[in-house]
């Protein structure tokens, strides 16, 4: 198996859908109803628009073997605005070596913290990352209330450490 990195490209538009609603879907089932996570795979209906939010950002996809199976986006270079891993591949270390690669570009770019509006079910990662919680969240989306967590990480001056899973 070879996890590569590399930057979005419009021919990902459709894989990057697909992960994004697979993960939803079949990852966050204990921590959001069904009628939740529809509402939340609902930005993807207009997938337009869905291209048009992953390309304003700076984003990365990780490949498995050359295909697409995760990805990541850098909003304003401190804003992590998306994180979707395919359920395929959970736990190959993925999302991992995705948030490493956006906090490495937000140091370089200048960036003095990073944030995220990190769902119930992504709240174990980013905490584990040294994120903390600022404020809770009820999002309105297609008639339903979903719950996420504001988060912040003051970013300091040397390289982060790698901490195991």
């Amino acid at each position: 198996m070879t996890i590569t990195l590399r930057p979005y490209l419009p021919s990902d538009a459709k894989a990057l859908i697909d992960i994004f609603l697979s993960s939803v879907e079949e990852l966050t089932a204990d921590d959001y109803s069904e009628e939740q996570r529809e509402a939340w795979m609902s930005a993807a209906a207009d997938e337009d628009a869905f291209v048009k939010r992953v390309t304003q950002n700076l984003t990365l996809i990780a490949t498995v073997d050359g295909e697409p199976a995760a990805f990541a986006s850098l909003k304003d270079n401190e804003h992590v605005e998306f994180l979707y891993v395919h359920p395929g591949s959970v736990g190959q270390g993925l999302a991992t070596h995705l948030f490493d690669a956006l906090e490495k570009l937000a140091r370089n770019r200048g960036a003095k913290k990073m944030t995220v509006d990190a769902s119930d079910t992504a709240l174990p990662f980013f905490e584990h990352r040294g994120f903390v919680m600022k404020q809770r969240n009820s999002v309105h989306r297609a008639g339903e209330w979903l719950a996420n967590t504001s988060m912040e990480k003051t970013l300091t001056a040397e390289a982060p450490e790698r901490r195991p899973q």
